[in-house]
């Protein structure tokens, strides 16, 4: 599901999308207490916008230009559910689908456009023996993916574009499950690990890699990507190699790769390392305080490519320059040398992240620190607005990029500023706005309240 949040300017008309910067500005007063996010559809364009206080619920349906087409309005569920976990389609419209904070009392409600009326049923997941890991949403599923306790297997709730589920358990026996400090295990325990402060136990990092990743994301050492074909489950909490799990989404049954990183001498104590699934390959970097590993290779565990740095080896397949600094850390510099970068980056928690751009692969290699103690640290972990539009906000960062053609050759020559990187520049310069959003459609698309101008803003940013 893309939860990013979409705003109220298009309760006011239809807006149509142009190339320039500035795609709208109104004048306006945010209401309080609303929240608003919007449903995208991939394959026509369009995006449904839910509003919502704390008793009802308006959808807008907008086309391709973003224009409204219809809107209807309805009570909440209950009143006392605010979650909204996931959505899918319908011939008729979009369910969304609500869930009570233990997530087993769980309210579909399906927004009928065709017929202008909306309808919920309600359904009571028994969850006493097992973990919610994760939730999946495409356009006609919507997934709940949960391990069992004490076992090797997973169990996912299936909603169809009915909005009815089926229960499909998925065993996972013979797989290799060890716990980070190498003792054998079994799937509910790797799961169950505590990995903080960084990362919780039962959380599962989803990706989108249509998405540029931050490294906040691409740091975590359990993630997991979706298709309409299968659910892709990494885990990076061994430092010899990486776990991959496979799901398919047709007969429900789970295969597994183990995918070796590079040896590196040393107490694996000090040693880093981590990965990232783009492409149907495995993109994995291995470090130690002074030698840096980065292989990509496929699930086969076959070799594609491979680079290596050291103290005396500088990183040679960058296309930048080594940047520490982040959020709201003021000193912000670029390093003379790899070997600072490598110590730093081995020191933090280590990730890298692939975003598709044209004709080439960009990759992000770097780490990112422990929030800093701050209430800024509860609102991040509340609030996923806050790590889509500020993924650095009170970390340390460190980073490099390269470019990389399809068969994993660094490709020399000067990086092209990203969307992402033009929002993040745009609001460290205008810091007297509230209620920013940002999502993706054709390009991406920053909305904000300038509190001097008292105007909602949307601008239009492209890679």
């Amino acid at each position: 599901m893309k939860n990013t949040t979409f705003l109220i300017f298009l309760l006011l008309g239809g807006i149509t999308v142009s190339a320039q910067e500035l795609v709208n500005s109104v004048p306006l007063e945010p209401k309080k207490n609303r929240d608003v996010f919007q449903i995208i559809d991939d394959e026509k364009n369009t995006v449904t916008l839910f509003v919502s206080d704390t008793e009802k619920v308006k959808a807008i349906n907008l086309n391709e230009k973003m224009q409204i087409i219809d809107s209807i309005s309805a009570n909440k569920p209950n009143t006392t559910t605010t979650n909204v976990i996931g959505y899918n389609s319908s011939n008729t419209g979009t369910r969304l689908y609500w869930s009570s904070n233990n997530d087993e009392n769980i309210f579909v409600q399906l927004y009928d456009f065709n017929n202008h009326k909306t309808t919920t049923n309600e359904y009571n997941l028994i969850l006493k023996n097992e973990k919610v890991i994760q939730k999946f949403s495409e356009n006609e599923k919507f997934y709940i993916l949960a391990v069992l306790k004490n076992s090797n297997t997973f169990k996912l709730y299936v909603f169809d574009k009915e909005g009815i589920y089926t229960e499909k358990i998925i065993p996972s026996e013979g797989f290799h499950f060890f716990t980070s400090d190498y003792k054998k295990s079994d799937l509910y325990e790797v799961f169950a690990e505590n990995l903080l402060p960084f990362e919780s136990p039962f959380s599962l990092e989803n990706i989108t890699i249509e998405n540029h990743t931050s490294l906040t994301k691409a740091a975590k050492k359990r993630k997991c990507y979706l298709n309409n074909k299968q659910i892709v489950i990494t885990v990076d909490t061994n430092i010899d190699f990486t776990q991959v799990i496979l799901i398919d989404l047709n007969n429900f049954t789970a295969t597994e790769k183990m995918v070796k990183k590079p040896y590196l001498v040393g107490n694996r104590t000090f040693l880093n390392s981590n990965s990232f699934y783009f492409d149907n390959k495995l993109y994995q970097i291995k470090t130690s305080s002074g030698s840096f590993y980065f292989t990509i290779k496929d699930l086969e565990d076959n070799l594609i490519k491979e680079y290596f740095a050291n103290t005396t080896i500088p990183i040679k397949f960058k296309n930048s320059e080594i940047y520490e600094g982040g959020g709201n850390f003021r000193s912000k510099r670029t390093l003379p040398n790899s070997n600072l970068f490598i110590l730093k980056a081995n020191n933090m928690h280590l990730g890298l992240s692939c975003y598709q751009t044209v004709p080439n692969t960009l990759i992000t290699f770097g780490g990112v620190s422990d929030l800093a103690q701050s209430t800024d640290q509860i609102d991040a972990v509340l609030n996923p607005k806050t790590e889509v539009l500020y993924p650095y906000s009170d970390r340390k960062l460190i980073k490099i990029e390269g470019l990389f053609d399809g068969h994993g050759n660094h490709v020399k020559g000067k990086l092209q500023p990203l969307a992402f990187e033009k929002i993040s520049t745009f609001l460290e310069k205008n810091t007297d706005i509230s209620s920013q959003t940002l999502f993706k459609t054709d390009a991406y698309y920053l909305g904000y309240y300038d509190n001097k101008t008292k105007e909602y803003v949307i601008r239009k940013f492209t890679d």
